[in-house]
């Protein structure tokens, strides 16, 4: 079991998802789960970091479990869930700052993720808020959801599902933002319109005017 959340860990923070003491990483496990240490390292984890607190109720040991247990606990006992993952992707918490949901547009992210709900909350770190808005996600077949301005929270039989699922929500979020970029370089070309011919009066001598010029010369 610790293999697998050593593992998990180190991948988050290598491939950029988290931050040194961000994100947590559950298991359950019958009638427990198992929960990384509040304020630990993920990618420095070892086997006393990882607390076992009951599903059910609250446990002496909650106090050292991570902040968002009461997320964790919430969606284990509403949900078929055996791991989760959260995780604090830069891309995916951007675009959770502007849409409510986020809408895959590469193949891999259609294909696994079908679309991502953005959870609006007032207090989005470790809140009962969260707590009683994500089951209901979880058990509607969503396999990740991003609550805005915080991080991802991904839902699995295991935790490299879960995690594999939080990397494709990173990367489908990263393509949008690259194909948006690109729309916005392309759109001032597309509105520049064809050039607009000189006025005869800037350059180029207006013949009129040169006639009147001739004209007061022949009078004088």
């Amino acid at each position: 079991m610790f293999e697998d959340f050593d593992f998990i860990g180190k991948e988050l923070f290598e491939a950029g998802l988290i931050s040194s003491h961000g994100g947590n990483l559950s298991i359950r496990k019958d009638d427990s789960i198992f929960i990384t240490r509040r304020d630990v390292m993920l990618a420095h984890l070892k086997e006393e970091d990882i607390i076992e607190v009951p599903v059910e109720g609250s446990g002496e040991r909650d106090v050292e479990a991570s902040r968002e247990l009461v997320v964790h606990r919430a969606i284990y006992k509403n949900t078929n869930a055996k791991a989760i993952v959260h995780a604090h992707p830069d891309y995916a918490t951007a675009l959770s700052l502007t849409e409510s949901k986020i809408i895959p547009q590469d193949a891999e992210g259609s294909f696994f993720l079908r679309s991502v709900p953005v959870v609006k909350v007032r207090e989005a770190i470790g809140s009962e808020e969260v707590a009683k808005m994500l089951p209901p996600i979880f058990s509607s077949n969503y396999v990740v959801a991003v609550i805005k301005g915080h991080g991802s929270f991904s839902a699995a039989g295991s935790l490299k599902e879960a995690y594999h699922y939080t990397s494709c929500l990173e990367k489908t979020c990263k393509v949008i933002a690259i194909s948006r970029s690109m729309e916005q370089k392309q759109r001032p070309q597309e509105h520049r319109g064809p050039r607009k011919a000189i006025p005869p009066s800037i350059g180029v001598m207006d013949r009129s005017r040169k006639r009147d010029f001739r004209g007061r010369g022949r009078r004088r």
